[in-house]
């Protein structure tokens, strides 16, 4: 009998006990740091000449993966394999490949901290950033099996005398999971598993950021029992290989978090027919946001404070989650931005390798540039009221950013930046609070921070977000709990952790038998 779902527990690094065991396997993973990845296909270990390499952000010297470059003939190689082994997987039963993602959960819980480590090498998270990081591609694992359990008992539907009917669910086909680096264990397992345990077969593009941590849920997939050419990890130059993985006549599907950039491009891509594709490719797309906080006028100010900081500077502020405005009642504006100052000035900041910082590094130069860009362009827009120092001399360290007295229309209102800045910018009542907070492009997360229950009950409806808060900050989404994506050009609303995922790589069938 499977128990049903509940959320893996974090750890609570306050307990020194904890904090020392973790200290001593970050200095165990230390001493691996630097090996070769190979690429996997159909089972088999394949090693490249050219590679990509995986640095610590926060110590641009410090190696931490070679992995091997996947080339278009790789991809080919991989996808007749998915082709094939999905003759045999899609057959197997929903319970049978739960129990497959059950064991991978059960091997990545006992290996929790040894994979949270590499996290904060891989992709610089802080210690409870990448302990809650495993935990919810544990949750990811424990769901989505529960999920296609229920699934395949299919739904509901009407007989007429001497009839039979039924409704069940099929797997695609082969596809793909494109992933990014921010939840560089979260997404890409959640993002590969889902589909996996609906009977496709998935090749596994993970970012170039992070590949490290993502071979690692691939060998654990594999020692859980997933057999060969059902899962294939193929790392490598999105230049080279991404329009190839989307423009397969074989891909089925793809399953993607990222820019919006990169979202509209897979989805325009994936609506031609390639010669010999005889189906429509179904893309699952996330894009982003640019997450708003808005603070009513009889608000908890503490609390606002506390969810503006948070949600804001939290892993550098790398979620598509992130708060980049705080849009607050003129009455308490002053009050409001004073207390998240003074609470932002508590930050430390450093490498999470050394030591428990609340915030390390951005991922790399790139984005380090970019945000740097973004500063200097609110320093036009609005005035700095804290923050904005940076360093890349060892790692990408970038300060937490607070500007006031933005327009809301200013490009940094409007862009998301991925980084550690927060706009702010005043309202002068409930219903102005609302129209800056749906302004954008975007709808993927927000929060509202009010003791006022009509004005409450009017964001429920109003606020044009996937995913939205009541007094609390508008990251931590849990899965099972809050099912989480956007719509507008955050994405297709695909809510991952939810009830409507895993139909997304499933056909619905019905038949009709007379008697």
């Amino acid at each position: 009998m499977v128990l049903p779902f509940k959320h893996e527990p974090f750890t609570d690094f306050n307990e020194s006990a904890n904090r020392e065991a973790f200290r001593q396997v970050l200095k165990k993973t230390e001493s691996q740091l630097g090996e070769d990845i190979p690429l996997m296909i159909n089972g088999q270990k394949v090693y490249t000449e050219e590679k990509i390499v995986s640095i610590n952000p926060a110590n641009k010297e410090q190696v931490v993966g070679k992995a091997s470059m996947a080339s278009t003939d790789h991809i080919d190689q991989a996808m007749n394999a998915a082709q094939e082994a999905f003759k045999e997987w899609g057959r197997w039963s929903a319970e049978a490949r739960a129990e497959v993602l059950f064991r991978t959960a059960a091997i990545v819980r006992r290996k929790k901290y040894e994979f949270a480590s590499i996290l904060v090498y891989d992709a610089g998270k802080p210690w409870g950033q990448a302990d809650a990081d495993i935990a919810e591609g544990i949750d990811f694992l424990e769901y989505y099996g529960r999920e296609m359990i229920k699934l395949a008992e299919g739904k509901w539907v009407e007989d007429r005398p001497n009839e039979n009917n039924s409704y069940f669910y099929q797997p695609l086909g082969p596809g793909v999971a494109i992933p990014p680096w921010n939840f560089a264990f979260a997404i890409v397992c959640g993002t590969t598993v889902g589909p996996l345990v609906a009977g496709n077969t998935v090749l596994l593009k993970p970012s170039e950021n992070t590949p490290v941590i993502a071979y690692k849920l691939v060998e654990a997939l594999m020692e859980a029992g997933v057999p060969d050419g059902a899962i294939h990890f193929v790392p490598g130059d999105p230049k080279e290989i991404g329009d190839y993985l989307v423009d397969h006549s074989k891909t089925h599907f793809i399953n993607f978090t990222g820019s919006r950039a990169t979202g509209t491009r897979i989805i325009e891509r994936a609506a031609k027919i390639q010669e010999g594709q005889d189906f429509l490719k179904r893309v699952v797309a996330e894009m982003g946001g640019k997450d708003t906080i808005i603070v009513d006028n009889d608000a908890d100010i503490d609390l606002a404070a506390d969810a503006i900081v948070q949600s804001a500077f939290g892993f550098q502020g790398q979620k598509c989650s992130a708060c980049s405005r705080a849009i607050i009642h003129e009455a308490v504006y002053d009050e409001v931005l004073t207390k998240a100052i003074e609470k932002t000035k508590q930050i430390t900041i450093g490498n999470t390798a050394e030591q428990d910082f609340y915030m390390s590094a951005v991922i790399n130069q790139k984005q380090f540039d970019k945000i740097k860009q973004y500063i200097d362009i609110g320093k036009t827009e609005g005035e700095l009221a804290y923050g904005g120092e940076m360093d890349d001399s060892n790692g990408y360290f970038v300060y937490p950013t607070i500007f006031k007295d933005v327009d809301p229309n200013a490009q940094i209102m409007q862009e998301e930046i991925f980084g550690p800045i927060v706009g702010f910018a005043k309202a002068k009542d409930f219903d102005e609070l609302l129209d800056i907070a749906n302004n954008t492009e975007y709808a993927l997360t927000g929060a509202v921070i009010s003791n006022n229950r009509k004005h409450l009950d009017r964001a429920r409806y109003e606020f044009q977000v996937g995913n939205l808060y009541f007094n609390r900050g508008c990251t931590a989404a849990i899965v099972g709990y809050q099912p989480f994506g956007g719509f507008k050009m955050s994405g297709t609303n695909g809510k991952a952790g939810g009830p409507d995922y895993l139909p997304q790589f499933l056909h619905a069938k019905t038949v009709s038998e007379m008697f």
